[in-house]
């Protein structure tokens, strides 16, 4: 590898939210906020949405959106679709 336009190989905690899971590994990905991790080391961490921890494919449950709810938002910033055209 050419020395010097790499970004640093480091390594980071990426943490799921929603599924209550984090795990540490190696990236290129750089945060602001830390977390101490088992080892009483610190580490930068990455929020993220959904992991196999959460997703429905790998955990078998589906979960319910409020689609309901998006549509009536939807409408309510862009309204109803019709417009007065004259």
């Amino acid at each position: 590898m050419k020395p010097g336009i790499h970004p640093e190989y480091q390594p980071v905690v990426y943490r799921d939210r929603a599924g209550d899971f984090a795990f540490l590994t190696r990236s290129t990905a750089t945060s602001d906020k830390t977390i101490e991790w088992e080892d009483g080391n610190t580490y930068p961490v990455i929020d993220v949405e959904i992991s196999s921890a959460s997703h429905p494919f790998y955990t078998g449950n589906q979960r319910v959106l409020d689609t309901a709810g998006r549509v009536e938002r939807f409408q309510r910033r862009y309204g109803t679709g019709k417009r007065n055209t004259k």
